[in-house]
């Protein structure tokens, strides 16, 4: 306890600086990433959103960060409030002082609509740009994939409804008309593998793991049927065998790439020991999928297409 009042006490007579760099380790990630990233670059765009005149608002890059750190720790606009007040390190990061009044959950709502998914896709490019030229990007090796993002687990009353409106069943081609979310789809993969919802689809950079392009869908878009908005400009493309269509062979190479995808059993093209060399070079960066959120946070496509840039 005496230990603990003389820390306190010598915190005290410190500049607010040094407290942050006592309670922020100088290997903190949030101190890495601000060495990376110049954010105070991307945000500047954004001040154009809000008027001169009247009184003055919070600065729009400590709620920029604020919303970039509530989607990375997963923190609820609540959570995300409380962090900001008693968090040092959160505080140090977002750009609040010790004692500076910190805003309330409801500032985190208006300032996602303010921004839109447009804007943040712009944020994720200007990001990468950054990323890529520190040389954090290789562009020779890229891998493509898509992974689910679950709205609902469970439509018992929406089938209800349906059967009542004289609907055969609940199924895709009805299921917009009486769901909360009316974009969300079910979609699968395999025959264990059912939700309802979205696809991310993404490819990932296999220098570091990093997410290059990514898009959102819902789950009933076959994967392959999005190669164009998720495909690099050059290198070769990892895909596993959902994307062994002609198709999307053609698409590849007319991005200038060159395919790396497993092949389907039945394809005559098969390899399967250049099949097993190609799955076992891409496998490290399948975990870049794990750490992605599983649940979309909101409904509708656009929103739910901002929670993944973010």
């Amino acid at each position: 306890m005496q230990k603990l009042s003389e820390q306190t006490n010598k915190m005290l007579l410190c500049s607010e600086q040094e407290v942050f760099n006592v309670l922020v380790p100088v290997d903190h990630p949030f101190r890495k990433l601000t060495k990376i990233v110049d954010i105070r670059k991307i945000v500047e765009p954004f001040r154009a959103l809000y008027s001169d005149f009247g009184t003055t608002g919070l600065d729009v890059e400590k709620g920029f960060k604020a919303l970039l750190l509530q989607f990375w720790e997963d923190y609820s606009d609540r959570e995300m409030e409380k962090a900001l007040r008693e968090n040092v390190a959160v505080k140090f990061f977002c750009g609040f002082g010790l004692t500076e009044q910190t805003p309330v959950h409801t500032y985190f709502t208006k300032l996602r609509t303010r921004l839109g998914a447009g804007r943040l896709a712009d944020v994720f490019n200007a990001v990468n740009a950054q990323l890529s030229n520190k040389g954090l990007f290789g562009d020779t090796f890229t891998f493509v994939d898509a992974s689910s993002l679950i709205t609902k687990t469970a439509l018992w009353e929406e089938r209800d409804r349906a059967i009542e409106d004289g609907e055969e069943k609940l199924n895709n081609a009805v299921v917009g008309k009486y769901a909360a979310d009316p974009d969300a789809r079910w979609g699968a993969k395999g025959k264990n593998n059912i939700w309802f919802g979205y696809k991310r689809h993404a490819s990932v950079d296999m220098r570091f793991g990093l997410i290059h392009k990514v898009c959102v869908t819902p789950a009933n878009v076959l994967d392959f049927q999005v190669i164009d908005q998720i495909c690099p400009d050059q290198g070769l493309v990892f895909a596993d065998k959902l994307y062994d269509t002609k198709g999307t062979h053609l698409r590849i190479l007319a991005n200038g790439c060159t395919p790396a995808t497993i092949r389907k059993n039945r394809n005559k093209q098969k390899n399967k020991d250049l099949d097993a060399f190609h799955s076992k070079l891409r496998m490290p960066f399948e975990g870049t999928f794990s750490k992605c959120a599983k649940r979309a946070r909101y409904h509708r496509q656009t929103k739910v297409l901002f929670q993944v840039f973010a």
